[in-house]
């Protein structure tokens, strides 16, 4: 399996593609998959702000539309524009992007971020969002393929 830090240094890459004109605050995600591919994603602000993706959906929906449906890990990096990697302070998924990744994973998922203080980070699904809503709920109880 992938190493996390390759994991890290490729969601730093996909921040640098970031569009933020007006927050300046970038980020970058790497989903992987369980058959070992990585798909990127970054944020992308609107000026109208309520249109605006976050990374990590970006990455989901990219992968979705690939006909991915099973994910490993993803990693998360974010911090305003120009701060150096030594500043970065952990940043995890919004809650919208908590409830999206809880579609396709588990409560065991893993979320990776990165701090300049702590280095890699690691959290579960569960541990970021407890007691989740997830698609098992519904109907019959079984989960989408």
């Amino acid at each position: 399996m992938m190493e996390e830090q390759q994991l890290i240094r490729q969601a730093f890459a996909a921040r640098e593609r970031a569009y933020t004109p007006y927050s300046r605050f970038q980020v970058g995600a790497a989903l992987l998959t369980e058959a070992g591919k990585v798909y990127g994603g970054c944020n992308i602000e609107n000026a109208a702000y309520t249109p605006t993706n976050c990374a990590e959906r970006t990455a989901i929906f990219k992968a979705v539309s690939e006909g991915e449906r099973r994910f490993s890990c993803i990693a998360v990096v974010g911090a305003t524009e120009g701060t150096p990697q030594a500043q970065f302070e952990a940043c995890w998924p919004c809650g919208v992007c908590r409830q999206v990744l809880r579609e396709f994973c588990g409560p065991d998922f893993r979320i990776l971020t990165f701090s300049g203080a702590n280095g890699i980070e690691t959290r579960t699904l569960a541990q970021l969002l407890p007691d989740a809503f997830g698609p098992e709920m519904l109907g019959d109880g079984r989960k989408p393929e």
